[in-house]
């Protein structure tokens, strides 16, 4: 996956929630101002990494906490799926899907992150 674009009503709420999430940054894309457009950094994104992600204002309204998926679901390796599933939910995130043990996989969440996207986040088989 090159490059994904969260859309959010907040980018600077959308930036501490994700920032948190999964300790990314992120800096303002020059020519990206009408639309408040930031790249994100982080560990395995970014830079040389062949993977990007933007974030910038949604140019709709968004989808109600608890409707069906709308759009792609994002998922990213982490080292707790527990821990980071408990973060998100004590900081605006809702639950899509608890944390949940899937057999030759690992261990799996989904959450809403409070600005209508669902962010998955999984601990592999081997992973801490």
């Amino acid at each position: 996956m090159p490059h994904f674009e969260i859309y959010v009503a907040d980018v600077e709420a959308g930036k501490a929630y994700y920032g948190g999430l999964f300790g990314w940054t992120f800096d303002a894309m020059p020519g990206g101002e009408a639309v408040s457009y930031h790249l994100a950094s982080g560990a395995g994104i970014g830079g040389d990494t062949g993977c990007t992600i933007g974030m910038l204002t949604r140019p709709d309204t968004a989808h109600p906490a608890g409707s069906a998926v709308r759009g792609g679901t994002m998922t990213f390796d982490v080292d707790n799926c527990d821990d980071r599933y408990a973060w998100a939910l004590a900081n605006g995130g809702a639950e899509a899907l608890p944390p949940t043990d899937f057999p030759g996989v690992g261990r799996c969440a989904y959450v809403e992150d409070g600005q209508g996207n669902i962010v998955g986040m999984i601990t592999s088989l081997g992973a801490s």
